[in-house]
């Protein structure tokens, strides 16, 4: 009798406003080095750490569909989206988590500024009894961890990603291409009326401008 690996499932939230080639190429970069069954993007609605995003959350989930569309292992999961309150990824988690087998492994991606911030986030001790958490870690990124943290990674970081075990309960760091692009950017160029063309996957720009989003009349 063939036993099946368990599945692999990676999630990168964010506000994506606009979701961009830095989101994009850094999912897939993810996704192929550790041989994720599936990346699941997934929009926040009301993010509890940002600012307001500047387009609807229907906007917003239009946009990634647009950019995933045909683009195995990437996909969309717009149940934030579909919550009426604000987006905490433990719920996110749990939720995920009890519509998946018991030894499928979960991937939460995360920034090293977004990661710095965890103690500030709701629960967040628990995250980790859902998921093992990657580290998307950019040459930029030279500060150290907050205290709050440091013991965490001591007791539950490994140096290989590859070496992760189990559904969940470890860190390790992932090597980024850094690619300077960023959702503010690209708004404050789009507001000036200029173009944003290779930022963005043609399928978003083209969305962009059929609703006239982030022009400066907006």
């Amino acid at each position: 009798m063939t036993t099946t690996a368990p599945k692999r499932i990676g999630i990168l939230g964010g506000t994506f406003d606009p979701v961009h080639i830095g989101h994009l190429r850094g999912a897939l970069e993810v996704a192929d080095a550790l041989g994720l069954d599936e990346l699941r993007l997934t929009p926040s609605a009301r993010p509890p750490h940002r600012d307001t995003p500047q387009v609807s959350a229907q906007d917003r989930l239009a946009m990634v569909e647009c950019a995933v569309a045909g683009v195995a292992p990437l996909v969309v999961d717009a149940r934030e989206l579909q919550r009426d309150k604000p987006s905490y990824t433990i719920d996110t988690l749990e939720l995920m988590r009890a519509e998946l087998a018991a030894d499928a492994q979960v991937f939460l991606l995360l920034g090293w500024d977004a990661f710095c911030g965890l103690p500030t986030w709701h629960r967040w001790e628990e995250l980790l009894q859902h998921c093992h958490i990657l580290v998307l870690q950019r040459p930029d990124a030279d500060s150290e961890p907050p205290d709050a943290l440091r013991n965490l990674l001591a007791a539950r970081s490994v140096s290989d990603p590859l070496a992760l075990k189990g559904p969940s309960g470890q860190i390790a760091f992932v090597w980024q291409t850094p690619l300077a692009v960023s959702a503010t950017q690209i708004r404050q160029l789009l507001a000036s009326g200029k173009s944003v063309r290779f930022l963005v996957p043609d399928a978003v720009l083209a969305y962009i401008d059929a609703h006239g989003l982030y022009r400066a009349s907006n």
